[in-house]
């Protein structure tokens, strides 16, 4: 298989020959091999496997985003990715930078939210004046 990791600035991998791939999605963790059908898989924050006979098995660590797999070409769009140091490191990765930063998204989208209603609610009181 071609597998391709994409990040929105970059490509983070570009690998020819890969065996498999194992990823986490949100229905569970899925293996990819060459001969599967294709697909379309939601990812969630986690470890990305895969294998090839010049790279061994390698992990990395992967934000949410989507793969789709047609014939032999895997593709991977995620936002963020870390690779190149130890299992161990790369779950410290998503549990510490992948995780927090969702809970920090999550609180800027409340208080872009409240701006928001307090807008619409302003504007409304001022069409009542007129």
């Amino acid at each position: 298989m071609h597998l391709r990791i994409l990040l929105p600035f970059a490509v983070f991998v570009d690998r020819q020959h890969v065996q498999r791939i194992v990823v986490a999605t949100t229905a569970g963790a899925y293996g990819f091999w060459p001969h599967r059908l294709d697909c379309v898989a939601a990812l969630v924050p986690g470890i990305l496997t895969y294998a090839s006979e010049a790279d061994g098995e390698v992990p990395i660590a992967v934000d949410e985003g989507a793969l789709v797999k047609t014939g032999p070409e895997v593709w991977v769009s995620v936002r963020r990715a870390v690779g190149g140091v130890a299992l161990e490191a790369l779950q410290a990765a998503v549990e510490q930078q992948f995780l927090q930063l969702d809970e920090q998204q999550r609180a800027a989208r409340a208080a872009m939210a409240r701006m928001e209603a307090g807008l619409v609610r302003r504007i409304a009181e001022f069409d009542r004046g007129r």
